[in-house]
């Protein structure tokens, strides 16, 4: 991986729209894009983000030893080199790959999104290639994994920034891997952190309601998604091969007349229906795991897996249908990388203190995810289903209705409760949540009445002791589920980021429940501060 680079040459290698030849013969060792992470050497690239300008932050940047600036806006009178880009944000990712001598290129970079499932996906392709004796990496919204080195890559869930991808890209390669797998967000795509990346095949888990307030509508978040298989258009020659596969959800009933006109490379699709072209039959679901048989036209192989639920079948086949048609890994050889997964933190991962009832975390944070744990629970158990979750704050509002509706109609005792309310007011968001869950919305099963609050559903704003609550509720057999954070590591009430991992709390509150040795509850101001005194800070 090269240490320094001339801007002359790094400019001179990108693609037409950003390439200029008249850029400051000036050597740099770095890329930022937070003037505070700037080192001696660094190119600082102001970006103007949604409620920042770092062009405002570039004589900080100068002062921590920036040697060149980029940025879109028409400035003069600094000290060091100024390059005048016209979308420093879409620019940033082939400066950084340049800088980085494009490791994509590299590397078989198999690209995975989705509203759900992109993590649990991700990571069983990222099994299956190891079992087949690949040397992978992955880059998932929760890690990045290396070789033996596994790095965070965030409290909040999101794909990492340009720079930082293209860097562990290098890292990669600098390790002798031959492939990645990259989970990719809507927000990555819109955002373009990710479009120096040659991917070589894209997967779609699903494409259900999420995100409305970054991107309007679904017409506009679908659109960010599809763009990872226009991109596998672009994707250069590689000497190892070009699949240039788009694989797809067949099921996923609103995405896929779309994807599938839109896909313009080779494209195969998945499900559980027979017009499927790799599907599954003769499934059988336990609380332990699943197992189903893969079928395709060239093929037949039996699957099982320690994951719980149907859309965790989905996820099996999505991955699947990758390695085998993408990669040209066995389909032998998949089953057995995807039997090999334990789990996945944060995801339908249970919490066993000796407890007579079922205690399980999980990431759903979406009407879609929602729906879909509730319905796994009840394959898992005779008992009644307990969920605890909330919604965010500054975040899409009509997910509160639709998760509360889920929720009442699903589960048999709803606990609503603080999930990042920001500066939002808590109190407003939950008499949002409570709204939705007294309705009955059209669809729903019949006899259902919607929920009555105080007998089916309740709201406790501290999330800790919604937990305690939840457990106090429990019988044995029953299931109670934390949803909405899952492997997430923080929580954020007012501007600040509180220290908050579900995990934890639930083994807490589970401790406390049983009389036993066990973690602090994590805290939050919910538990000791008026909302007033926290959105103040």
């Amino acid at each position: 991986m090269s240490n320094q680079k001339s801007l002359r040459q790094l400019f001179s290698e990108l693609p037409r729209p950003f390439q200029t030849m008249d850029a400051p013969d000036v050597f740099i060792n770095g890329i930022s894009i937070d003037s505070r992470a700037v080192k001696p050497g660094h190119l600082f690239v102001a970006i103007v983000g949604g409620t920042l300008d770092g062009h405002n932050y570039i004589q900080k940047a100068i002062d921590n030893g920036a040697v060149a600036i980029a940025g879109e806006k028409d400035l003069t009178g600094l000290l060091v080199p100024y390059i005048r880009l016209e979308n420093t944000r879409q620019a940033l990712t082939w400066m950084a790959g340049a800088f980085h001598d494009f490791p994509g290129r590299k590397l078989t970079v198999i690209g995975v999104t989705g509203t759900d499932g992109k993590t649990t996906t991700t990571n069983l392709l990222h099994r299956i290639l190891l079992t087949a004796n690949i040397k992978a990496g992955m880059i998932s919204t929760v890690n990045a994994v290396i070789g033996d080195e596994v790095l965070d890559t965030g409290f909040h869930v999101t794909t990492p920034d340009a720079h930082d991808v293209q860097s562990y890209l290098a890292k990669m390669v600098d390790a002798g891997l031959t492939h990645v797998v990259l989970e990719t967000t809507s927000h990555g795509w819109a955002q373009h952190r990710v479009d120096a990346c040659e991917f070589d095949v894209g997967v779609v888990t699903n494409i259900t309601h999420e995100h409305m307030n970054e991107h309007g509508n679904y017409e506009n978040y679908r659109a960010a998604k599809a763009r990872l298989f226009s991109s596998l258009e672009i994707t250069l020659g590689k000497r190892q091969g070009n699949p240039r596969l788009g694989v797809i959800n067949r099921d996923d009933v609103k995405s896929f007349d779309f994807l599938n006109d839109f896909i313009k490379v080779n494209k195969l699709n998945y499900g559980l229906g027979k017009g499927a072209d790799v599907r599954a039959v003769d499934i059988s679901y336990s609380p332990s795991g699943l197992r189903f048989t893969a079928k395709s036209r060239d093929f037949e192989v039996d699957v099982a897996s320690r994951l719980v639920g149907a859309f965790n079948i989905s996820n099996c086949l999505a991955a699947l249908t990758a390695a085998v048609y993408g990669l040209g890994i066995d389909p032998e050889v998949a089953g057995q990388g995807i039997a090999s997964l334990e789990g996945i933190p944060g995801r339908m991962e249970r919490i066993d203190l000796g407890q007579n009832f079922t205690a399980i975390v999980d990431f759903a944070h979406t009407p879609n995810a929602l729906k879909s744990v509730l319905k796994a629970a009840r394959t898992m158990t005779s008992g009644r289903v307990i969920a605890v979750f909330g919604s965010a704050g500054l975040r899409d509002k009509e997910k509160r209705r639709m998760m509360a509706e889920t929720s009442a109609e699903l589960a048999d005792l709803t606990v609503l409760t603080a999930e990042d309310p920001r500066t939002e007011s808590l109190d407003g968001i939950l008499e949002e949540m409570a709204a939705g869950a007294r309705r009955r919305p059209e669809g729903s099963v019949e006899g259902f009445r919607g929920g009555t609050e105080g007998e089916t559903f309740w709201r406790i704003p501290d999330r800790g002791e919604a937990i305690r609550f939840a457990l106090r509720l429990a019988r044995p057999g029953d299931i109670v589920m934390a949803c909405g954070k899952g492997h997430e590591q923080s929580m954020c009430f007012g501007q600040t980021e509180y220290l908050w991992d579900d995990r934890i709390a639930m083994r807490a509150a589970l401790a406390e429940y049983l009389g036993v040795d066990g973690p602090q509850m994590p805290y939050l101001p919910s538990s000791d501060k008026s909302e007033e005194e926290w959105l103040k800070g």
